[in-house]
């Protein structure tokens, strides 16, 4: 391969069917985003209590965290295009339950409380299709992109991709909120999704390596988790990401800071709520044209410490263009985690073993993510809305400095 192949930003997305699967999970992404954003707005209006926001989060991550080890078997044992279809048509169709929830019909006969309760109860059941969903994508794209050299950029590419995609989830579901109303943006993401199921019909089939499954299903699992113990760097990055995000979930707070703190109304949300995908996309799209080539472990750690003080810094602001300012520069950081840590995993992890790996980095991911939103609805609870964003970013702190003498091996990765 030549210095100018090396360096083409465009390598991956040559390759027809990759871009097959990345448009497809753009129009995904586009939608699950608008549904979360909306969920989050809606039940905040609903109950006017932030832990409610909270349960959101606890109520996705029951069944996404305690399903996803099975999940990594199965998708090792199992043709991946067909449990993406699965996984996809099944969003679909909870998606068309909130439709008919958010319809005028159920606010005229059900009270606030019965709909915030079928609403979780309808997350519930989102955090099954995820479990497998999510880890499927990730396994995909190490089944397409065969040549190791092409893994960086096909990450990079995926984690843009990603991002575009929640940047603009982000801010449509504010302002479709604003004109259409729930329903409305509802009815924008069934038609997302059902677009991008058509566009995943298209891919080739992708059977298992694996399809008699000759292993007993625990000890496939314990397999995958011997894995990801033994492999330092990974184990690094995926437990810092796990407890720095679980302590600077500050998003999950931008509803109140937007209704009543910042006072910006729904538009005002959307743009808070797409403002950390905003400064990911940014260094992500800089990261694929000028790719990190040493120290990767340090840069690292460095960037969660900064993320940690963007979420203080984000806790005590009271002007929008600050807040927007700190969440924005908070997502160019966390870009940063996204890329080593997703780059690690495909280059590290055989191809039989994908489906258990990518799982069990989708159980940290979800842990972080949806118990940080927990954790930020149930410290609110105790603690007032501002101080406990405050208490978010100087744990997040605290977990660098505990990681940057404990860990090592994170320290010192290279790729």
């Amino acid at each position: 391969m030549t210095t100018t192949e090396k360096h083409d930003p465009f390598m991956a997305v040559r390759i027809s069917e990759y871009r097959s699967l990345m448009v497809g999970r753009f129009l995904f992404v586009v939608g699950l985003r608008m549904m979360g954003t909306l969920v989050g707005w809606w039940i905040y209006n609903l109950t006017n209590l932030p832990f409610a926001i909270g349960l959101i989060g606890l109520s996705e991550v029951i069944p996404a965290v305690s399903l996803a080890l099975y999940a990594g078997h199965i998708i090792d044992i199992s043709e991946k295009r067909k449990l993406l279809l699965t996984g996809v048509f099944s969003y679909g169709f909870l998606c068309c339950l909130l439709w008919l929830l958010a319809s005028s019909y159920s606010s005229a006969h059900l009270s606030n409380q019965t709909i915030a309760n079928c609403i979780y109860v309808i997350i519930f059941f989102t955090g099954i299709a995820r479990s497998f969903t999510g880890p499927v994508f990730n396994v995909m794209i190490g089944n397409i992109i065969k040549d190791k050299k092409l893994i960086q950029n096909a990450t990079t590419w995926s984690q843009s991709m990603w991002l575009s995609a929640s940047v603009l989830g982000h801010a449509l579901a504010g302002i479709l909120i604003a004109y259409l109303g729930n329903q409305g943006t509802l009815s924008v993401i069934c038609i997302l999704i059902a677009i991008a199921f058509t566009i995943f019909l298209s891919l080739k089939v992708k059977p298992a390596l694996n399809e008699k499954g000759d292993k007993r299903t625990w000890d496939s699992v314990k397999e995958g988790i011997a894995f990801v113990l033994k492999t330092k760097e990974l184990l690094g990055a995926l437990t810092l990401d796990l407890f720095a995000v679980f302590f600077g979930g500050a998003v999950a707070m931008v509803p109140v800071y937007a209704r009543d703190i910042l006072k910006v109304g729904p538009q005002g949300f959307g743009y808070l709520n797409s403002a950390s995908d905003l400064g990911s996309i940014t260094i992500v799209v800089l990261l694929t044209i000028f790719p990190m080539r040493k120290k990767q472990g340090i840069k690292l750690l460095l960037s969660v410490a900064g993320f940690g003080t963007c979420i203080i810094v984000f806790a005590l602001s009271k002007l929008f263009w600050i807040s927007f300012a700190a969440l924005m520069l908070s997502g160019i950081l966390d870009g940063i985690s996204v890329v080593v840590r997703g780059t690690i995993m495909q280059l590290k992890t055989p191809e039989n073993m994908r489906g258990r790996v990518m799982s069990v980095n989708s159980m940290f991911i979800n842990s972080s993510n949806e118990l940080g939103q927990f954790e930020s609805g149930f410290a609110a609870k105790l603690m007032n809305v501002v101080p406990s964003v405050v208490f978010g970013g100087c744990m997040t702190l605290l977990v660098v400095g505990i990681s940057w003498f404990k860990l090592p091996a994170l320290k010192k990765m290279e790729y």
